[in-house]
């Protein structure tokens, strides 16, 4: 079983849980405004909330959920069991955003969960480098947040299940790098970076470093990507910056993220499961809570 410490374990993994939810619900609601994006910019940069009555969740959830089950049954990521876990969440909810990746991948998995070892590497030829490694991982970050050498290694063997492609691993490494530090209450960029593998990931999140937290969010995401590209290096790095930006203020952070518009469930998955790991979603205001479809009582 894993050590329980006073800034990781379950509780935190929870907290993160939480967040990446309340983020991913947010960030979906402006997907409907995109075909007018100045005006769905206006209405984040008056900081009026979205008007649907009730804010569903997407794949980004669906999937971290999954993580977080394997989390509390084996304590460690069963790379096997997780792909299983994996193929039961689409099985559910095929409907909830799924990339064309996952759409070929997970059906598979369902039906023969160990199957991810010859189908994943043979995706994309060479891998998946997409973000969806990276969305769903902070709550595994969190939980692991004692020991960040295993951090690491968790969520590199989480990543390898459906994104083999070394940046699609170096994505999940990073953002579970985030959320650990954020549950420790150290949450840097630099520390972020020294983590995390080489390649375009670790270069965005070095140029993500040298940004001041005082720079306009659509500014730095013009220098560090939206997720519009749907790769982890477009993604990770303003997603990161976000969250440092507005480290323990996840209504904040989930605006600012929000502002670049492009990937915005999944930057804001990204960002609410990173703030959210030393935050939860108390700070969040009544209504979002209210709104956001809840998760199961785990």
């Amino acid at each position: 079983m894993t050590a329980i410490s006073p800034t990781g374990g379950p509780e935190a993994a929870r907290r993160s849980l939480e967040g990446l939810a309340m983020g991913d619900a947010f960030g979906e609601r402006w997907f409907s405004r995109f075909r007018e994006p100045e005006q769905a910019r206006a209405q984040i940069k008056d900081r009026r909330p979205p008007e649907e009555p009730e804010w569903l969740w997407t794949d980004d959830t669906a999937l971290a959920l999954a993580v977080h089950q394997v989390l509390i049954e084996r304590g460690t990521v069963d790379q096997d069991r997780l792909a299983a876990c994996f193929g039961l969440a689409y099985d559910a909810h095929s409907g909830r955003g799924y990339g064309y990746g996952m759409h070929v991948l997970l059906p598979e998995l369902l039906a023969d969960p160990a199957s991810w070892r010859r189908l994943a590497p043979d995706l994309f030829d060479g891998g998946s480098l997409g973000n969806g490694a990276a969305m769903r991982v902070a709550p595994l970050g969190a939980w692991f947040a004692a020991d960040l050498d295993r951090t690491a290694r968790e969520a590199a063997l989480s990543a390898r299940v459906t994104h083999a492609h070394p940046q699609g691993v170096a994505g999940a490494v990073a953002v579970a790098v985030a959320a650990a530090l954020s549950a420790r209450g150290e949450l840097s960029l630099d520390a972020v970076v020294d983590a995390t593998p080489g390649g375009a990931v670790r270069e965005g999140l070095a140029r993500a470093a040298a940004i001041p937290f005082s720079a306009e969010p659509v500014h730095a995401a013009a220098a560090l990507g939206n997720g519009s590209g749907i790769r982890a290096d477009d993604t990770v790095p303003f997603a990161v910056w976000t969250a440092a930006r507005h480290h323990d203020d996840l209504q904040s952070a989930l605006w600012a993220t929000a502002e670049a518009l492009g990937d915005v469930d999944t930057t804001c998955a990204i960002t609410g499961g990173i703030v959210g790991a030393r935050t939860g979603i108390t700070g969040a205001p009544a209504d979002w809570r209210r709104r956001r479809e809840p998760l199961s009582p785990a």
